[in-house]
């Protein structure tokens, strides 16, 4: 045999056995790397909790790891571009939330992204009662008692917020409105810092959610006056709405639900949501999410939550308009 054609063929002969085989390159999904399920706030709030609940089911019944990474700033922006600029390929989930993918679209005039345009709805997770949280040392005990300080004292007409653009930091100027006292806003990066300034005296009050608010309650470094919703909330019986507390017009729910990147192929979007759905009918999750922290877990389809969102963005917009709120 020729020389250089012998070694031709031991150069083939060596490819041949070094190679791949034909279609494990591209290992279907999930088999080929750890999920990122993006997080667009500090580690500790609501949004967190049900990301590392998710990550935790996910991971199991995809027999692949689920990484949770927070990305915390601008009422939940900063994460929210980064996913969306994340390749389509089911390997991102982004935990979505009323600040993201409703009131951020009207309160920022150059947002990084697009809530519509940018996402794949997966599904809506679950609604969170907000409650209005105080100092304990302000010395009030009913929303009354905090409209009557506020308008008796100015240096008291400070809130805090998880985030300029957050429905906490929306709450704050809408209860500002209809008792007709200018507040001054200071936004947190996410509820924990915002709940210890409260905790210590630095910020009078802030509407945040009851998932993040009654560990500190319970320990009775905050004081928690009232629920945002339209009815009492089975988990705090005893707290009155805002409506019964003489704020006429004074009802919110902030939500909590789940994206991947635009472009991401619909049998993937449609096995997340069939996980994700099954996850949150599980005894353990329910008694997670339901009974300790007082959400009520939705599990919709794609399509419902993005019916959702067709209702919440302009709803917020007028709500952003009405306020005169902006973050930019």
């Amino acid at each position: 045999m020729h020389p250089n054609r012998r070694n031709a063929l031991q150069a083939l002969a060596a490819l041949a056995a070094t190679a791949v085989p034909f279609g494990a390159q591209a290992q279907e999904w999930p088999g080929a790397k750890p999920i990122t399920y993006v997080v667009p706030f500090t580690p500790g709030g609501s949004t967190d909790i049900i990301g590392r609940v998710l990550a935790n089911k996910l991971g199991e019944s995809l027999k692949q790891a689920v990484v949770v990474e927070n990305k915390p700033g601008q009422g939940g922006g900063i994460g929210a571009a980064y996913a969306a600029k994340a390749p389509a390929d089911g390997y991102t989930l982004f935990g979505g939330t009323i600040s993201t993918h409703a009131i951020n679209a009207s309160l920022y005039k150059k947002l990084p992204y697009d809530p519509v345009r940018d996402f794949e709805p997966v599904t809506l997770v679950a609604t969170l009662p907000n409650v209005l949280i105080i100092d304990p040392n302000l010395g009030v005990n009913s929303v009354q008692e905090l409209v009557a300080l506020l308008k008796k004292d100015p240096a008291r007409r400070m809130f805090a917020s998880s985030g300029a653009g957050t429905s906490t930091h929306l709450a704050g100027e809408l209860f500002g409105d209809l008792i007709g006292v200018k507040l001054t806003h200071v936004p947190y990066k996410g509820t924990p810092p915002a709940l210890t300034d409260v905790a210590a005296g630095q910020v009078s009050f802030m509407f945040d959610q009851m998932t993040a608010a009654l560990p500190l309650a319970k320990a009775g470094r905050v004081k928690l006056l009232a629920v945002t919703t339209a009815k009492r909330i089975p988990l705090a019986p005893e707290l009155p709405t805002m409506v019964e507390s003489g704020v006429a017009g004074f009802e919110m729910s902030s939500w909590q639900a789940v994206y991947a990147p635009k472009g991401t192929p619909k049998p993937i979007v449609q096995r997340l949501n069939a996980e994700i759905v099954k996850a949150l009918k599980q005894p353990d999750v329910q008694a997670k999410l339901q009974d300790q922290l007082g959400m009520t877990i939705v599990g919709s389809t794609p399509e419902e939550l993005a019916a959702h969102m067709a209702r919440e963005i302009p709803r917020w917009a007028e709500l952003v308009k009405k306020s005169g709120a902006s973050a930019d």
